[in-house]
C-alpha cells in the first residue's frame, strides 16, 4: 500500500464536510442568521481533522521526507504552494472563529464576515484537494523506494494513533489555564 492512500481517503471525508458547510452557508444566507454551534463543529473539524491530522501528516511526514529528495522544480513549487495553502486555510479559519465569537456576543454585522470566510473555505478546499490528488501525491511516490513508502505509511499510522491524545491533553491544559486565570483574578 502506498502512503498516499490514507491521505486521499481523508480527502473524501473533508469533501463531505465541505459539502455540509456549503449547504449551511446557503441556509445562513437564506435565513439571515447563523448557527454558532454548527460553526464551532465545522471549525473543530477543520482544525482537528483537515489541518492537524491531514495537513499535519503532509507537512510533518511527507513534505519532510520529500525535502531530502532532489525534486523536479515543478514538484518543489507545488509542494511550496501546498504549504502556503495550508497557512491560508489556518488564517481563514481563525478569522471565521473570531467572527463567530463576535456574532455570539451580539455583533450581527459579523455575519457577513462569517459567510465570507465560509464561502472562501468551501471554494478553497475542492481546488486544494484536486491539486494534491491529481498533481502531487501520485507523482511524489516515484521519489521513494517501496521500503521508504512503507516507513512513511507506518509513521502516518503512528501520527494518527497519537493525535487523539494530543487533542485532549491540549484541551485539559486549556481548561486548567482558564481555571488558574479565574482563580488568580478572584
Amino acid at each position: 500500500m502506498m502512503p498516499i492512500g490514507p491521505l486521499m481517503i481523508e480527502h473524501r471525508l473533508i469533501e463531505r464536510m465541505i459539502d455540509v458547510m456549503r449547504e449551511e452557508l446557503n441556509t445562513f444566507e437564506r435565513e439571515k442568521k447563523l448557527d454558532p454551534a454548527f460553526l464551532e463543529t465545522a471549525v473543530d473539524f477543520i482544525r482537528s481533522y483537515a489541518d492537524r491530522c491531514h495537513h499535519g501528516k503532509e507537512e510533518d511526514i511527507l513534505f519532510r521526507e520529500l525535502a531530502g529528495k532532489k525534486l523536479k522544480d515543478e514538484h518543489r513549487h507545488t509542494m511550496e504552494e501546498l504549504v502556503e495553502d495550508h497557512r491560508w486555510g489556518r488564517k481563514m479559519t481563525a478569522k471565521l472563529v473570531e467572527a463567530n465569537k463576535r456574532y455570539i456576543e451580539g455583533d450581527r454585522d459579523a455575519m457577513s464576515t462569517v459567510t465570507d470566510c465560509m464561502r472562501s473555505l468551501v471554494q478553497f478546499y475542492p481546488k486544494h484537494i484536486e491539486k494534491e490528488d491529481k498533481h502531487f501525491f501520485i507523482p511524489m511516490m516515484d521519489y521513494f523506494t517501496e521500503a521508504e513508502r512503507q516507513a512513511i505509511l507506518q509513521e502516518e499510522w503512528e501520527f494518527d494513533r497519537n493525535l487523539i491524545h494530543e487533542k485532549y491533553k491540549n484541551m485539559v491544559l486549556a481548561v486548567e489555564k482558564e481555571l488558574t486565570s479565574r482563580t488568580l483574578s478572584s
